[in-house]
């Protein structure tokens, strides 16, 4: 009944019966928790008192169920419920009497008991954790009083031997930081740059809740003592100022790292364990001393080494800038005309390649005169397809090297011409072309360039035609200006769109279709011959390409 579908909101399994015995809802809960149940006689058998005191011969003395629907009143008793497999699960009844029906709840109490073992476990898991830790501070007291003097006094001479040989400040640092580590058994052991009243993180040894270029900072009464070339010991519950606390007291030996007056930084030390420090300090103060020395002397040869690396690379890129004045030029235009190869290329190689499938489908059937027509007619198509793919390679290479490109006389209606043979497929009994060519002098140009351009635009506008269509190619010539209009009957550019089409990258074919480099391309070409090209369109009636070259 829709009117009971609240209780499907409901944790709890819900049954509801009428007055008569019927079981009338049954919420999702319901339905999961007890999968077996068939009717409500077979289900109140299944179901008994959790605690039953009773002795009678009449079993349904024994059901919960049988009492909560008899019941006049509001009913609530702790059950048992066994399923067919034997599993027995408990629950909290609770039974709402509305009218004519009783609400049934029933609460899950195994779930509930399960959970209170689970707590107890993992208390009990805690606890055997914290023995854990307990006995790893008593293993590391033991290894602390384990130390003798020979192992401290071979401690200073490995470390200064690593300073005195290397010039390297992390190799340095972190010799003396494995070896710090290993004599006071600390479970961290890091390296500050001092930085006013903060440090910042150089080098870490052992747990990490730092990282490397981390700012830390001390309270005032530590850092008074730094200032003072004291070390500071103190057993703490945080490592530095607003640090995580710890779960027990930790031992910090924070130590002063000076190079004649300057604080240059401090190795803090983090341990376990909990002793006096004696000679250890004579040690610390020792170390502290030529690590000093050391990390001024590696720094100064560092800044040696970058200052001769930044001369050979300034005297590198002296000489770049030499040949990029020179070439500025043209190196303006590679980067695009270059990134674009592909996509120029993928036109004529996408005919070729479907008219030589073509052929080889006919070339069995040529006994017909008619398809051996369409097989030359093929042919040529192709041949002139290769033609113009190792034009359109040297006329690229021709206009990345501009000291050897050449301008040539040509008749701009007959590039036309050329470009729609080579894309006839695309307009082959779909596309009309409409051409209102006006009478034009031979003009000086980059034929191969322009015709990239044609072709990029004529591609791009029978991909916009869906179905059948007409594309108007109009040109004329006055004022010693060539103006050549490609106009379709496509789906047309948003006007937000096209003020974008001649970026690079920018393409609305999709992902996979287009590289957005065309029309990016043709901008180049176009600016390249002292022209301009724009673009009318509206959505739903088509786009009009305008080029305009100056032919002075």
């Amino acid at each position: 009944m829709k009117k009971f579908d609240i209780f499907n909101q409901f944790r709890d399994a819900v049954l509801i019966v009428n007055k008569k015995g019927d079981v009338v809802y049954q919420n999702y809960t319901f339905k999961r928790w007890f999968k077996g149940f068939i009717n409500l006689k077979k289900f109140s058998h299944n179901t008994n008192f959790n605690i039953c005191p009773l002795n009678s011969e009449n079993l349904e003395n024994y059901s919960p169920i049988w009492h909560a629907l008899n019941s006049k009143e509001d009913f609530f008793a702790c059950v048992s419920y066994q399923e067919n497999s034997g599993q027995i699960y408990y629950y909290d009844l609770t039974v709402l009497k509305k009218g004519n029906y009783s609400i049934l709840f029933f609460s899950d109490v195994s779930a509930k008991n399960l959970l209170e073992a689970e707590k107890k476990k993992n208390e009990k898991l805690q606890n055997e954790c914290e023995q854990l830790k307990e006995e790893n501070e008593d293993l590391q007291n033991i290894k602390q009083k384990a130390q003798s003097q020979a192992i401290r006094i071979a401690l200073i001479n490995k470390v200064s031997n690593t300073i005195r040989e290397s010039m390297d400040i992390s190799k340095i640092l972190q010799s003396a930081l494995v070896e710090l580590a290993s004599m006071f058994g600390a479970f961290k052991a890091y390296y500050a740059s001092s930085d006013g009243n903060k440090f910042k993180v150089e080098e870490i040894y052992g747990a990490k809740r730092l990282s490397k270029n981390d700012v830390i900072s001390f309270d005032s009464q530590t850092f008074s003592e730094l200032l003072d070339k004291k070390i500071s010991v103190v057993y703490a519950m945080r490592e530095y100022v607003d640090a995580k606390p710890f779960k027990q007291p930790i031992m910090r030996v924070v130590v002063p790292v000076f190079h004649l007056q300057k604080l240059v930084g401090v190795i803090v030390l983090l341990s376990y364990q909990k002793r006096e420090l004696n000679e250890e300090l004579e040690i610390l103060e020792a170390i502290s001393f030529q690590l000093g020395n050391a990390i001024i002397r590696a720094e100064l040869y560092q800044k040696n080494i970058q200052t001769v690396k930044e001369l050979k690379q300034a005297l590198k890129e002296l000489k770049e800038t030499q040949l990029q004045l020179i070439n500025s030029e043209k190196m303006a235009s590679l980067g695009q005309l270059v990134a674009g190869v592909a996509h120029e290329i993928n036109t004529p190689v996408a005919s070729i390649k479907s008219n030589n499938g073509l052929l080889a489908k006919l070339i069995p059937q040529i006994e017909n005169p008619e398809i051996s027509e369409i097989m030359q007619e093929i042919n040529q198509i192709d041949s002139e397809a290769i033609e113009r793919i190792s034009k359109m390679v040297y006329s690229l290479k021709k206009f990345v090297r501009l000291d050897e490109a050449e301008l040539q006389e040509a008749d701009i209606n007959k590039e036309l011409d050329l470009t729609l043979d080579l894309i006839r497929h695309e307009t082959k009994n779909r596309i009309e072309i409409v051409k209102n060519y006006g009478k034009l002098p031979l003009i000086k140009c980059y034929p191969n360039m322009l015709n990239q351009v044609f072709t990029n635009i004529l591609i791009n506008a029978c991909q916009a035609i869906d179905g059948k269509g007409t594309i108007i190619i109009s040109t004329s010539y006055q004022g010693e200006t060539l103006t050549v209009s490609i106009k379709d009957t496509g789906k047309g550019i948003p006007e937000e769109e096209i003020s974008k089409i001649f970026s690079a990258g920018y393409t609305t074919k999709g992902v996979g279709i287009g590289t957005g480099l065309g029309l990016a391309i043709c901008s180049k070409i176009i600016e390249k011959h002292n022209g301009k090209i724009i673009v009318n369109s509206e959505v739903g009636k088509g786009s009009e390409f305008v080029i305009t070259i100056n032919s002075k």
